[in-house]
């Protein structure tokens, strides 16, 4: 019943969020014909929601996509996250650690400066995602025989350091375009419906396996010998959930940019607040990463009105003093 409860409470968090996303902006529109809008468009319904034409399309074609996506986003991020900190078992676990932000950052600068389309960002974004993983995972796996957690993060170290310098170079040979790549690096989920098209196949799969192994994750948190000894392979666990997270994590990149710090604070407040069990964890840190997204964005774009401050920021200044706290906590618990 708690764990029901604590569920509830959170959907109805990520709802309200949502809510707010759709009727706060540069043009306010009223609840009421929000939700009669939005019931519209639903099968064998008829509602007249009395918004003018042009506000039915700034709700539906500006409005609803960038909170929808800005829920996915955060979602994804957040539960790649909680995967992670699993598998490494550290709560400073970050969805960007195998290289798939270095990945992502390279192509994206290759595409902007060698072709100058836009529309080609969110697939190079992805390839170089999953690409810096698949780059990361493949060195640590033969660095060692194995390939153990250590070295994997290891080689997600090197890799990133690798990819990120041939990212600098590319950007000192095209100056101009420095602009257009930074707006990328800081975020934004104003996409609009292809991206959220894009986005969604990805991270339903992504997800769904990903709450699928909490109990596996839970088990693997008392010892390998221990899940060995209960059935459990603990080397093809960590393998699956690895993909799963390093694909939920490309998704995410390629349709909101590199947006950080909700990776890593999200699961570790979920898990503060509900406990330690993964099969808890991983489905309150989707809730809660769309809703603290959605909630980032719409102070994004209200803060400074008319004006629009990058996503990117208003994480790193919720996130960067949590991170603090959270390697404060780490190390007392560790002396």
């Amino acid at each position: 019943m708690r764990k029901g409860v604590v569920f509830a409470g959170a959907a109805v968090v990520l709802a309200a969020c949502m809510a707010a996303g759709l009727m706060v902006g540069a043009a306010g529109l009223p609840l009421k014909g929000v939700l009669l809008a939005l019931a519209d468009r639903l099968p064998f319904v008829s509602a007249h929601s009395g918004l003018t034409p042009l506000e039915t399309g700034v709700l539906f074609e500006l409005r609803l996509p960038r909170v929808l996506l800005g829920a996915m986003v955060g979602g994804l991020l957040a539960v790649a996250g909680a995967g992670y900190q699993g598998v490494f078992r550290n709560p400073l676990a970050d969805p960007y650690l195998l290289g798939a932000a270095a990945g992502a950052g390279l192509t994206v600068t290759l595409v902007i400066v060698a072709v100058g389309d836009g529309a080609a960002v969110p697939l190079a974004a992805f390839c170089g995602a999953a690409g810096g993983v698949l780059l990361a995972y493949g060195l640590g796996h033969t660095a060692t025989r194995g390939g153990g957690t250590a070295t994997l993060v290891l080689a997600g170290v090197a890799v990133t350091s690798f990819l990120t310098a041939i990212q600098t170079f590319l950007q000192q040979l095209k100056v101009e375009e420095l602009q257009r790549v930074y707006a990328w690096i800081l975020g934004d989920v104003g996409g609009g419906w292809e991206q959220v098209a894009m986005c969604a196949p990805y991270a339903v799969v992504a997800a769904a396996i990903l709450l699928l192994h909490g109990r596996l994750l839970d088990v693997l948190s008392v010892g390998d010998d221990e899940a060995s000894a209960l059935g459990v392979r603990a080397g093809r666990v960590r393998l699956v959930v690895l993909v799963a997270a390093s694909l939920a994590t490309a998704a995410a990149v390629s349709a909101g940019g590199l947006i950080g710090f909700v990776g890593v604070v999200v699961p570790h407040a979920v898990r503060r607040l509900a406990g330690g069990s993964y099969r808890v964890v991983l489905p309150l840190s989707l809730l809660a990463g769309g809703a603290f997204l959605v909630t980032a964005d719409l102070i994004a774009r209200t803060v400074l009105a008319p004006a629009e401050l990058p996503i990117g920021v208003v994480t790193a200044f919720v996130g960067a003093p949590f991170f603090v706290t959270i390697l404060r906590a780490t190390r007392k618990v560790e002396t």
